[in-house]
Parts: C-alpha cells; sequence; structure tokens
C-alpha cells in the first residue's frame, strides 16, 4: 500500500514538473517615456534607430491601435499591473494602492510562476514594495541607473538560472528607464556604476521632429538627446533577447515590448492626446503567434494586459477586471466591439491634481478637461512643462509658437479632433457645426466610460461640463481630498523630513 502511494505521488509530482515545463515564460519590458512614433518599426526616420526592436515586431505581432490608459508612469504601471483603470484600483497618482484587488504578479506566483522584476521596481509595483511577492528584485543602482544594457542582461540570467533550479516558469518585468529624463548628454566618466553610452549617439542633424512640437533649435538638440536615449534602449532590448537566446528560453517566452507613456514634452506625456496615449505594443511568443503579421483592426489597451497574459498562462483570470482579454486575436481570430479605448489623467508627481478623460477612436479623439476653468489661476502643472523645449516655446517671439505654449497651461473643457487630418491635435473641433454628430456620439460614449466603470465624480463633472462655477467647486474637492491623501501617506512614511532623507539616499532618475 505505502510503495502504491509513494508511486502515485511520484507521478503526480512528474505530472505537475511537465505542466510547469510546459507553460511559457513571460518577459514583459517597458520602455519609459517613449513616444509611439520613435522606432523604426513605426515610422522613425532617425537612421538605425530601433533594429532589436524591428526584428521583435518581424517575429511577432504589433498592434497599430495599442494604447496606455493613463500617460504618467506609475499609474500607468499600475493599469498594467491591475487590470483596473486608475479610480478602481486606487493608483490616480505616485502611490501604490491600499485595496485588496489581485495583481498580474501575484496571479501568476500563486500558479507556481517565480516573479521578478528589473528597474522603476516603486513605479511598477502596485502595492507595498516592502510585502510584495516578487521573488527577484534589482532597481536601477544595480542597472547603470537604469540604463546598463549588460547589466539588465547579466541580470536577466541570473533569474533565468535560478527559475530554472526551482523548476519553475518565470514571469519577469524589465523596465528600462531610457529615454526618460536625463536623456544621454556624453561625458568622459559617462560609463563609471555600469551605465552605458548607446551605440550610436545622434546630432540635432538625424532628428525626427513630431508635428505637435515647433522646429526650435531647443526642441531639436533635446530630441537628439532623446534619441540617443531610444537607442539605447533598443540596446537594452536586444541585451534581453540575448538572454532568453542564451538560456535556450526564446522558444518558450511571451515577450512583450511597450512604452509606459509618450513622449516626455508638451502635448505627450501627462496628457490624453494620441501623441499621450499610443504606444507600439509588440507580442511574440514562439510558432504560437504569426510572424510579421501588424493587426491594424482591433483596438486594445494596457487595461487588457494582465487578463491576457493569464489567459495564455492558463492563470485562473479574477472576474472584476476592466479589461479583457484579446489572447484570441493572437491566435489569429477576431473581437468585437474593438474599436474605441477610454483613457485617463489625473494627477502628477506633486499631487497636483488635472483630472482629464478621452474617448479615443480611430479617426476621433474627444477630450474633457474639467479643470480648464478659471482663467489664468488653473495652469497645467507637469514634468513636461519644465523641460528646455518648452521654456523655448514660452519665451519665443513667433506668435504661434507662443500661443500654442499658451493653449498647453490653460487648454478648454472639451476638445475633439480629426486624427485623420490632424493627428498631432492642432485644430480643435469642438464649435464646428459640421461636427456635431462627431460631438454627439462621443459625448454618449464618455457617458457610457464613465457610468459602466462608476468613474463617479468625473460623470458628475461630465453632466455640468458647461456649468463652470460647478466645474470650478468640483475640481477644487478633487484636489482637497488629493491633498488629505498626500498628507495620510507622508505621515505614514514617516513624515516629509524622512521623505526628503529617503530621496537623497535613494536618489535615482524615475
Amino acid at each position: 500500500m505505502k510503495v502504491r502511494i509513494l508511486i502515485l505521488s511520484l507521478l503526480l509530482s512528474s505530472t505537475i514538473f511537465a505542466q510547469q515545463n510546459n507553460r511559457p515564460n513571460i518577459l514583459l519590458i517597458t520602455a519609459d517615456d517613449m513616444g509611439y512614433h520613435s522606432l523604426g518599426v513605426t515610422g522613425s526616420k532617425v537612421p538605425e534607430i530601433s533594429p532589436n526592436i524591428d526584428r521583435l515586431s518581424n517575429e511577432g505581432i504589433r498592434f497599430d491601435h495599442a494604447f496606455v490608459n493613463t500617460s504618467v508612469c506609475e499609474p500607468s504601471r499600475g493599469v498594467m499591473g491591475t487590470g483596473l483603470y486608475p479610480n478602481n484600483s486606487g493608483i490616480t497618482g505616485f502611490f501604490p494602492t491600499e485595496k485588496e484587488i489581485p495583481t498580474l504578479a501575484e496571479e501568476l506566483k500563486t500558479n507556481g510562476y517565480q516573479v521578478g522584476i528589473l528597474g522603476k521596481v516603486k513605479h511598477s509595483t502596485p502595492k507595498d514594495v516592502a510585502s510584495y511577492v516578487w521573488d527577484y528584485n534589482k532597481d536601477a543602482d544595480e542597472l547603470g541607473s537604469g540604463r546598463g544594457p549588460k547589466l539588465y542582461k547579466a541580470s536577466l540570467i541570473e533569474f533565468i538560472k535560478d527559475s530554472e533550479k526551482n523548476n519553475k516558469p518565470f514571469f519577469m518585468m524589465a523596465n528600462s528607464h531610457d529615454p526618460h529624463h536625463p536623456f544621454f548628454e556624453d561625458s568622459p566618466t559617462y560609463e563609471r556604476k555600469g551605465r552605458q553610452r548607446p551605440s550610436r549617439i545622434y546630432t540635432v542633424e538625424d532628428v525626427d521632429l513630431p508635428g505637435f512640437l515647433p522646429g526650435l533649435p531647443e526642441v531639436k538638440l533635446e530630441l537628439s538627446q532623446y534619441f540617443s536615449s531610444v537607442k539605447r534602449l533598443d540596446d537594452t532590448v536586444g541585451a534581453l533577447l540575448e538572454a532568453l537566446e542564451e538560456t535556450g528560453q526564446a522558444d518558450n517566452t511571451i515577450v512583450v515590448f511597450l512604452s509606459d507613456h509618450g513622449m516626455p514634452f508638451a502635448f505627450a506625456k501627462s496628457n490624453v492626446y494620441l501623441a499621450s496615449t499610443h504606444t507600439p505594443l509588440i507580442i511574440k511568443w514562439g510558432n504560437e503567434i504569426k510572424k510579421t503579421k501588424v493587426d491594424k483592426k482591433h483596438f486594445v489597451s494596457t487595461i487588457d494586459l494582465m487578463p491576457t497574459l493569464l489567459e495564455l498562462t492558463e492563470t485562473h483570470v479574477p472576474e472584476k477586471l476592466d479589461g479583457r482579454s484579446f489572447a484570441s486575436i493572437l491566435k489569429g481570430k477576431k473581437q468585437k466591439d474593438r474599436d474605441v479605448v477610454f483613457t485617463h489623467y489625473n494627477e502628477n508627481s506633486g499631487a497636483k491634481s488635472f483630472p482629464m478623460r478621452a474617448i479615443q477612436k480611430e479617426n476621433m479623439l474627444y477630450i474633457f478637461n474639467p479643470w480648464a476653468v478659471g482663467g489664468k489661476e488653473y495652469k497645467m502643472a507637469t514634468v513636461s512643462k519644465k523641460n528646455k523645449s518648452f521654456n523655448a516655446m514660452r519665451v519665443s517671439t513667433d506668435p504661434e509658437v507662443k500661443a500654442r505654449a499658451d493653449y498647453f497651461l490653460y487648454r478648454t473643457v472639451e476638445e475633439m479632433y480629426d486624427l485623420d487630418k490632424d493627428p498631432n491635435a492642432l485644430n480643435n473641433l469642438i464649435a464646428d457645426k459640421n461636427h456635431s454628430k462627431d460631438l454627439k456620439e462621443l459625448s454618449t460614449l464618455m457617458t457610457k466610460y464613465l457610468t459602466d466603470y462608476k468613474d463617479l465624480d468625473i460623470l458628475d463633472l461630465f453632466n455640468h461640463r458647461t456649468d463652470e462655477e460647478y466645474l470650478v467647486r468640483g475640481t477644487d474637492a478633487i484636489q482637497k481630498e488629493v491633498n488629505r491623501l498626500k498628507k495620510e501617506r507622508r505621515k505614514a512614511s514617516g513624515g516629509k523630513n524622512n521623505k526628503k532623507k529617503k530621496k537623497n539616499k535613494n536618489k535615482t532618475t524615475s
């Protein structure tokens, strides 16, 4: 009897072992602040900018209509990690959630995966980092300030070997700190502490100027530094892919590449324009996904990433997620009702609230900015207005450039753009009677999304969008609540002075 039990136990163990080994690994690679059009495969004219990412795209599938749901770092990554919109996860700003909600890494770990993270640890961990489930955890200071491709490769190899030793499939979230500010600027001592120079350094002559920015000298200079940082991001992606090849895990690993949001320039990061939320989502998985395929039909977004990866790994998908899996699309099937996405912006790293909501369709974009009232008293505050490019726009003697800078700061309550004719959102059509039908359709969709996903404070403001006094009171109330939460979080972390000490001690480029 004991022998039979032992044999059954061994058979069961071997079956579980076989199942674990047959399940795919996941390598989720994120860029930090990279615009959709910054890659060769998405149309960039900068020479030799992204051969590694381009190759990855040609070996998998790229979604033409892929979007992040919010265009600022921690909340964007919070959507990836929870499958919930910021108002439902609680990650509206630069802090983890306190809600008891399922997360991607937790679900995978429960299902037998070894889970790890490289770079952007705080910003990519949806709950308290100290108690989270990461088995392997390296941040910027161990990765050349998040800018050391060789260190990323060595760390991934180390992690893979450890997961093999433990007979577990792995989930690794590898987060480059490129091309986030500070952009690459060379110096004789640059390669200290593991940082690497990009494999190619660009000049202003190489710049690919996006249509939403003016061609000022300061803009072109910053863009040349930005593209050098994009080049090093591509070097990092190449190094990570080499690690998969050298460990023999390339064919059985789902590789996902995307950016957490758009470029750190005005009218991109920390907004809800096309340049803010459009992301180059690429997925490769051995022979499981058709190669050299571009999906030009389906709208997908990072709200869908968690349920998709859980389904592909045969892991339980929690019921109450805001996203839905697009795994069937990866297998060549079609999905209905994928022609629109709903995007957010709530607050910046300083807890200044500028709520925005957008409905994004293929040819039209509608934006609601309840904060954009009250004249000069209400002025957009975001890191994108602190760079040299925006400062040059502010002091420009060109009246069109100056007007563009002022519009960035003050905005209007409603915006609507024809993206077929105006992808850079330069001509607001909200008062154009020729587009009254579009406005009606998009405002109806806005009401539906705000209602369906219980974004009730914003729904209330949207229903009073023509009442400026109501909007002022409502956005003031939102800011007061943000201030209260900020005070609570500061108190819980030991107060303002303790926070400053930690920041100086653990200073990163996040």
